[in-house]
């Protein structure tokens, strides 16, 4: 059997080991050294180019189906629970707390969960409702297992590694949020990060109401094109009078972006983070969706 293995960058050091492994079993193996952003972002092309018989991915969940032969392997990560000691000075004043985290501590979560029982909470664990498949687990760009727990619970708790998985949680949550990191031994609420990405939404907003031109980004990754949108709101741009393009990548390069002159202000139809995360990456407005009707809408006000 022909496989490719395909690995995110935290994994990569681990591709030569478990190719001489499948080698080793008899198959033909090719390492893909493509970047990859999770299962919305699965090697397809290349292996159908190199006609693989599957495709290994490591490091993610399956995120949808597609119509190829995909093993899944996500890769569970045993974090040092020690660290929920230092959280309680931290929750002292919340009664009931809700918990989330990454599918690589997932099999973590009831340890969590009963660990904060025995020292007197009560927790609730929220259901997933977009592509996220465990209760509790949350994806960069799906929170619904934190959505749904939000009018439940005193404060949200986010266990796991790094800031990229509970910042996306907290910006469409409201509870006090506590990120619990077990690998940098930190413990600290993040609200503050609210305020400050609210400010940067409406900075955009506004340094976008005088755009006459924008081009609207569509990706080709699998589990992010949006074709459909981009021509949604390409419509509506046009409809009031202005210019759009849609501009397709598979993974954009902001460099390459930035020599489109002729646009005013930019449109994110791919990555829901990429207008959150990347905005500092261009030199005009990167907007979501969402951004863009309020500034159709502020425009169609001014305009009366």
């Amino acid at each position: 059997m022909r496989i490719l293995l395909q690995f995110p960058e935290g994994l990569k050091q681990e591709a030569l080991k478990h190719s001489k492994k499948l080698e080793a079993e008899g198959h033909e193996v090719i390492i893909s050294a493509s970047p990859t952003f999770g299962a919305c972002d699965l090697a397809l092309d290349e292996a159908r180019d190199l006609k693989a018989d599957k495709l290994v991915h490591f490091g993610h969940a399956e995120f949808h189906h597609v119509d190829f032969n995909v093993e899944y392997i996500s890769y569970q990560i045993d974090a040092d629970l020690s660290i929920l000691q230092k959280s309680l000075d931290k929750l002292s004043g919340f009664n009931t707390i809700g918990l989330v985290t990454t599918i690589q501590h997932i099999h973590q979560l009831d340890a969590v969960k009963e660990f904060y029982e025995k020292n007197g909470k009560k927790v609730v664990v929220g259901r997933p409702y977009g592509f996220a498949k465990k209760p509790g687990q949350i994806l960069g760009c799906d929170i619904g297992s934190a959505a749904s727990i939000d009018k439940q619970v005193d404060a949200i708790v986010y266990f796991g590694g790094g800031m990229f998985h509970p910042l996306g949680a907290l910006l469409m949550t409201t509870k006090p949020f506590l990120v619990v990191e077990p690998f940098q031994g930190s413990v600290e609420f993040i609200d503050q990060y609210r305020e400050i990405y609210k400010k940067r939404s409406n900075g955009k907003i506004l340094a976008s109401v005088k755009a006459r031109s924008f081009g609207i980004l569509v990706t080709t990754k699998n589990g992010q094109h949006n074709m459909a949108m981009a021509k949604l709101l390409k419509g509506k741009i046009e409809q009031q009078g202005m210019s759009a393009g849609i501009l397709v990548a598979n993974t954009f390069d902001f460099e390459s972006v930035s020599n489109m002159r002729e646009f005013d202000a930019f449109v994110n139809t791919a990555c829901p983070r990429i207008a959150i995360d990347d905005t500092d990456r261009l030199p005009k407005p990167l907007l979501s969706a969402n951004e863009l009707n309020e500034v159709l809408r502020i425009k169609k006000e001014l305009a009366h």
